[in-house]
């Protein structure tokens, strides 16, 4: 059904976005890299977390961790949240959670990290689906905000 929920928050905002539905896991960022034929930073991985006071989520690079730093001066004490509550906060199976489509309304912000791409492919739903979007207008799709908490490894500032 998670599928199901990206394709009507797509329709009911009046847009053929089209679903990418692949035979080959794409659930970890190297699976979905190598299944798109795409290098892993192109993977857009949604990370949920719980704050003290409300739930997030986080849409970064795939190749990006998340600086303990950063998260903490933009938003204060958070912890990833188990898979079991992410499934059911999102109504998306870990491997395939995106900001669309969402069981519950959830804040999103996208990590400045996306900027490096025209184009990334967060995933639809499922654990073998995604679709190819540009990073801005995820942004606008799901009235998100930009935010910066990701560590920059070398590789991506040569890159910038």
């Amino acid at each position: 059904m998670s599928i199901e929920s990206v394709r009507q928050f797509f329709n009911a905002k009046g847009l053929d976005i089209p679903i990418i539905e692949l035979d080959t896991s794409t659930a970890t960022v190297e699976l979905a890299a190598a299944a798109h034929g795409v290098e892993p930073g192109r993977i857009a991985k949604t990370l949920a977390f719980r704050l003290t006071e409300r739930i997030i989520l986080v849409l970064a690079r795939g190749d990006a961790r998340i600086d303990n730093r950063k998260f903490k001066e933009a938003f204060g004490k958070g912890r990833m949240l188990p898979a079991e509550e992410v499934e059911a906060l999102t109504g998306h199976p870990v491997g395939g959670v995106c900001p669309f489509g969402l069981a519950t309304v959830l804040p999103v912000f996208l990590d400045v990290s996306l900027k490096d791409f025209d184009e990334v492919l967060p995933a639809a739903g499922g654990i073998h689906s995604a679709v190819r979007l540009a990073p801005q207008y995820i942004l606008e799709l799901v009235d998100g905000s930009w935010v910066d908490v990701c560590q920059t490894s070398p590789r991506q500032l040569s890159m910038a």
